[in-house]
């Protein structure tokens, strides 16, 4: 028996190689499709238009949280369109791309599915996902969707396609209980200077009152990043000759220390495992005083808090008066590859993306509309964590760090290979500066293997 005994390092190296042949592999297999294969290769198949009549299966990327609307969507859409019947699968998000990845080696896609901007480009670079840029141009919602959305979907694909419509945008929210402030005498937490003075004292340990949860288990380093940027200032994620990260920036490296050490000093022990439903749980119910998530997780603090006890504003601005944040990933609906019934499918994406459709959406989920139309809708004046990330977004005020989706290693190296060490900061097992000298060096070098397959 012959035992492998790779570093670290060397681990990350057969993975990116691995990705990169997977790419390749995508490729080859198109290409004998075109020469008269049988379509069983990459992605599963070619598919089909298929009859525009019949059944479609529709996989929902955030099964249990979005399932009430989705199914709402889907009977509304079997109504208008009574010769076509929609299987409806919810798939947890955690488990969502691996169970994609999977279908797409092993088959059994489904006709439509969630894709994100952070997703896209592992799933383009195998082949799975089905070009919409012609079907939108000949839709009559192809000047109805918000163009920087589009952009920023068929920039995450890494071939400036567009494999994913648009359906919402999320934002980094600060959501702070107002009745605590008020009681404490505390301004409200826009800036970073604030934030910290409030973290602190609103602590009482003993009390089992604390400032702030921080987010230590699933999903821990995107928000991580945000603290990052938001206080470091910088503004780009690479530098300017797009060859090495600025995450490992001394500024950064900085921020982190100072967000990290956070950690059981004004947060519970218990955020070291929790993922964005344990912390967001954990908020509703307790006496805890600020928490950073996103738009999505609005309905649930209304439901448990009512609106008169909590606020959620943008990102602090930094020292300079600037707020700088980085990118949440465009959610979108896209059609993949393997379909026998794409011309279905399409109806059902574009049904889903409609004016009305579009706004039950994202009143559901708390989140912009990728629909012009709907984006004017009366119940955004309503939810003002939406109403003010929306004005963040577009008064001038944010400066955004685009974070690199379109790299097909991306997801892995900013969750499964990133999160367990930024476990061990919080619990003081690792440095700051070495945690992001590691996730630096695995970032140049999966952004040089990238540059090197696009020519």
């Amino acid at each position: 028996m012959r035992i492998s005994m790779l570093s670290s390092r060397d681990k990350g190296t057969v993975r990116r190689r691995t990705s990169a042949a997977v790419a390749l592999g995508a490729v080859l297999a198109l290409t004998a499709t075109a020469c008269g294969d049988d379509g069983s290769g990459a992605g599963g198949g070619e598919g089909a238009e298929g009859s525009g009549k019949g059944k479609i299966t529709f996989w929902d990327n955030n099964g249990g949280i979005r399932t009430a609307v989705w199914k709402t969507i889907i009977a509304d859409f079997e109504k208008a369109n009574p010769d076509i019947d929609v299987e409806y699968v919810g798939i947890a998000a955690t488990e969502y791309q691996s169970k994609v990845d999977t279908a797409i080696q092993g088959g059994g896609l489904p006709d439509v599915g969630g894709v994100t901007a952070s997703m896209l480009a592992g799933f383009s670079a195998q082949g799975a996902l089905e070009p919409l840029d012609d079907r939108l141009a000949e839709s009559p919602l192809s000047d109805k969707l918000n163009k920087d959305m589009v952009e920023s979907l068929k920039a995450a694909g890494g071939d400036g396609t567009l494999y994913s419509m648009p359906t919402s945008a999320n934002n980094g929210v600060l959501y702070y209980r107002t009745d605590l402030f008020e009681k404490a005498g505390l301004d409200a937490p826009t800036t970073w200077d604030k934030f910290y003075a409030a973290a602190e004292k609103l602590t009482d340990a003993g009390k089992n009152e604390f400032g702030y949860t921080i987010r230590g288990g699933s999903g821990s380093v995107a928000q991580a990043l945000d603290a990052m940027y938001g206080q470091s200032g910088i503004t780009s994620f690479w530098d300017a000759d797009k060859k090495k990260t600025t995450v490992n920036d001394p500024k950064n490296v900085e921020a982190l220390e100072k967000y990290a050490a956070l950690y059981e000093k004004v947060t519970p022990a218990a955020d070291v495992n929790n993922d964005f439903a344990k912390m967001v749980a954990q908020w509703d119910t307790g006496t805890i005083g600020m928490l950073n998530h996103n738009l999505g997780s609005y309905q649930d603090h209304v439901k448990a808090l009512g609106v008169e006890k909590f606020r959620g504003i943008p990102q602090p601005v930094g020292p300079s008066g600037k707020r700088v944040q980085v990118s949440n990933p465009v959610d979108g609906l896209g059609m993949f590859k393997s379909s026998k019934n794409k011309e279905a499918a399409w109806k059902f994406i574009e049904f889903a993306t409609s004016k009305e459709q579009n706004s039950k959406f994202n009143e559901s989920a708390g989140q912009v509309p990728s629909n012009t139309e709907a984006a004017n809708d009366a119940w955004i004046q309503k939810a003002e964590p939406t109403k003010l990330a929306a004005q963040a977004l577009n008064d001038g005020s944010t400066t955004i760090v685009q974070l690199p989706y379109y790299l097909p290693d991306w997801n892995t190296l900013s969750k499964s290979e990133s999160e367990p060490g930024f476990q061990k900061v919080l619990l003081g097992d690792m440095s700051a500066k070495d945690f992001l000298d590691g996730l630096a060096e695995k970032l140049n070098e999966a952004q040089a293997e990238w540059t090197e397959q696009m020519g």
